[in-house]
């Protein structure tokens, strides 16, 4: 076979996720293993400009500079969640600006992180992979203004993004208060598609449900950050909605509470997927983590709130009186159908977050 055909097969045939062992977000380190590695990490800054870093769990770090406004730095990377190069590129360079989105703030350059197992994947499948990740830049306004790589056993793509943001609007995720109202930008199930497709068992009709919304900035976070009345925000990814609301209500030394029923989820025969046993790895991962944290679900509950997110949405915490303005921008961006409250914070109590059917 000549380096053409080859080179055909590779771009045209090739199915990216045979080449991990882990998928997206759903390859993060579950939280518990996390808080053990970073155990004696988690100190206060040494450097009276660090406004943000490992003294908390949040999205991104955050450097005063000295002139009113922050620079917000982060990267996130992963092993591929779709066989699709391009939209592999578009999903990781999504996610991974998600975080400067989710401190309020306005990215303004990205750095890229490769890895690739070039004997074994074409530079050609690689090419592919960086001209998805420009385009969501470009969807961004910002540029992709170079990275590094290396020869990896798997392939691993993502980003180290950098942004700006004025002082006073910096969103951390452990500032909420009690009695704030919960919103929540995407809706769940997105492990649970993708696993499905691994499996051969997702319907023709929903196949590339999941990579549509992967790829969809979280721009609003940008416009959220100069609300006063939103008081904390994180984006959902690797360790769940619940995981991610844990971190932020022990961070604010709160509980939680969610209702069900308001529940965002990807497409109504979710629940068909879950009775099938379409279920990442990440999710039992997660609840292994933080179960104990957490009151009674049913398992279709657990599949939902605890299946890992790539690229998901944003949840903030928002004061009562605010929820109009929030709303506001929210239909602003398109994100009508997410302008429910889908929980709350409440006072400290027995378990973190407590999940109910529904408001009442």
């Amino acid at each position: 076979m000549d380096n053409n055909s080859t080179e055909a097969k590779s771009i045209e045939t090739i199915r990216l996720t045979q080449y991990s062992h882990g998928a997206g977000c759903g390859c993060k380190i579950a939280p518990k293993v996390l808080d053990e590695i970073l155990a004696s990490n988690f100190a206060m800054p040494d450097n009276d400009k660090l406004i943000v870093g490992n003294h908390s769990k949040d999205d991104a770090a955050v450097y005063d500079l000295d002139n009113g406004m922050a620079l917000i730095s982060t990267t996130d990377f992963f092993m591929p969640i779709v066989d699709n190069p391009y939209e592999f590129g578009r999903i990781a360079s999504a996610n991974a600006i998600s975080d400067i989105y989710a401190m309020g703030g306005r990215p303004i350059l990205a750095i890229a992180i490769l890895g690739w197992p070039i004997n074994i994947l074409s530079p050609a499948v690689a090419q592919k992979v960086i001209e998805g990740s420009r385009s969501i830049c470009q969807e961004a306004g910002i540029p992709l203004a170079g990275g590094h790589s290396i020869d990896s056993p798997e392939p691993i793509f993502g980003l180290a993004v950098n942004g700006l943001i004025p002082i006073e609007n910096i969103k951390q995720n452990n500032l909420a208060k009690e009695d704030n109202l919960l919103f929540l930008t995407k809706p769940l199930g997105v492990g649970i598609l993708t696993t499905a497709e691994k499996k051969g068992l997702l319907l023709k009709q929903h196949v590339g449900i999941a990579a549509k919304q992967m790829m969809q900035l979280n721009k609003v976070g940008e416009a959220l950050g100069k609300l006063k009345v939103v008081t904390a925000m994180t984006d959902v990814t690797g360790f769940g909605l619940l995981g991610h609301l844990v971190e932020m209500a022990e961070g604010s030394a709160l509980g939680a509470e969610i209702y069900f029923d308001n529940i965002p989820v990807i497409i109504e025969e979710v629940k068909n997927y879950v009775e099938q046993s379409c279920i990442p790895g990440g999710t039992n991962r997660n609840w292994d983590s933080y179960g104990e944290k957490i009151g009674t679900l049913t398992n279709y509950q657990k599949a939902i709130l605890s299946d890992p997110q790539t690229s998901g949405g944003l949840l903030i915490a928002v004061e009562k009186n605010g929820v109009a303005a929030v709303q506001d921008i929210l239909y602003q961006y398109g994100l009508e159908k997410f302008t429910s409250p889908i929980g709350k914070f409440t006072a400290v109590s027995e378990k973190v977050v407590v999940v109910k059917k529904s408001i009442g």
